[in-house]
């Protein structure tokens, strides 16, 4: 990620924000979830909707995770 795509993305969670580059998105995606759940933090009403919406696009993406 470039520093400019950083500041552009800055505290917004994917509904707000997602990769410029298509081939970035499931990857980000994937980190995002990940974190999310790796640290058993919270998610919004709409962020878990965009996020199962945009979960369709990765059909073949496993998430691996260690519970802290």
């Amino acid at each position: 990620m470039t520093a400019r795509t950083n500041r552009s993305k800055a505290d917004q969670d994917p509904a707000q924000w997602m990769p410029p580059a298509a081939e970035a998105r499931c990857t980000y995606l994937t980190d995002w979830v990940t974190t999310k759940l790796r640290w058993n933090l919270t998610i919004d009403h709409t962020e878990r909707n965009t996020l199962r919406d945009l979960a369709t696009t990765c059909p073949d993406t496993d998430l691996d995770y260690e519970p802290v």
